[in-house]
């Protein structure tokens, strides 16, 4: 009889080393092989969300402008206006496209449209203010990736209208009114955005102001305008006032600066407009001010 528990044993123990040498070898094997890295996950984003308006005041094609968010606190004062993505929104003499840098790449990636009211053109214009016109078109069209395709009409004594009537959610006045009342069409500028508005559309005024107690310059030479009289123009034209707010006022400026607010920055004037500059004029006082005292003043067009 064959002994089949010595077989078994034998097989048993050839089956033990069989594997445990596979084992081994396998064991080797893996030890050799370099262990696979992990996919790297892509870097957080760093800054606000893109389209955010956060996003466009925080942008890096303001680096040069954006030092004078300090004194004209741009978020809170397109904020308090109520802006929206969505909107179409016109800016009345935009210069140099201080707001425009912010405005133009937020309405463009919500859907929006910007439109530029520029200075009026023609025979009779004044040079400076055409060579603006022409360096603010070709710098807002020339990135459409960023800037979208700002729209461009013109804002004056003689000009039409801005927008066609009632399709506008926001008109803006920047700091341009007293300039107005000096070429005495401070009205018209309150009548075309009335028109152009939509019915509860909203009209935001920043503005140098007057201490309620000094008398108005009908052409207010020094730059300052008093509060009332904007809220009467306003009011004159249809408008409803809705809301004040102290976001650009400026508690240090005495506004009695000798070359009106064009001494304060950004300006910093030294002599009167046209004249050559001083090279003796002591600025320090005047940088210690910072710029100046400004209201900001909410209207809408009755519903």
């Amino acid at each position: 009889m064959v002994d089949l528990s010595a077989t078994s044993h034998g097989l048993s123990r050839r089956f033990l080393l069989t594997g445990a040498t596979g084992l081994a070898l396998t064991g080797l094997a893996a030890c050799g092989r370099k262990k696979e890295a992990a996919p790297e996950a892509p870097p957080a984003p760093t800054g606000p969300p893109e389209g955010s308006l956060e996003w466009a005041v925080a942008g890096p094609w303001r680096a040069q402008d954006r030092p004078r968010d300090a004194f004209r606190h741009p978020m809170e004062t397109l904020r308090f206006f109520g802006l929206q993505p969505s909107m179409t929104v016109v800016e009345f003499w935009p210069g140099s496209g201080w707001y425009t840098e912010i405005l133009a790449p937020y309405l463009a990636r919500g859907k929006g449209s910007y439109i530029a009211a520029l200075f009026p053109e023609g025979p009779a214009a004044d040079p400076a203010q055409t060579a603006l016109n022409a360096a603010f078109q070709t710098r807002f069209s020339a990135d459409k990736k960023l800037y979208g395709e700002p729209q461009f009409t013109t804002f004056g004594a003689a000009s039409g209208p801005v927008a066609p009537a009632g399709t506008v959610d926001l008109c803006l006045f920047m700091r341009t009114l007293h300039g107005w009342m000096a070429a005495g069409i401070a009205e018209k500028a309150f009548a075309d955005a009335f028109a152009a508005l939509k019915p509860g559309g909203v009209l935001g005024v920043v503005q140098h102001r007057l201490a309620p107690e000094e008398d108005q310059d009908p052409v207010a030479a020094n730059g300052y305008v008093q509060e009332a009289f904007v809220k009467q123009l306003a009011a004159e034209a249809g408008f409803v006032f809705v809301a004040a707010s102290e976001i650009n006022a400026n508690e240090k400026d005495t506004k009695d600066h000798p070359f009106g607010v064009d001494t304060l920055p950004p300006m910093r004037l030294t002599a009167p407009q046209g004249q050559p500059a001083d090279p003796t004029f002591d600025r320090s006082k005047f940088e210690a001010i910072g710029e100046s005292d400004r209201m900001t003043l909410k209207f809408r067009k009755p519903e």
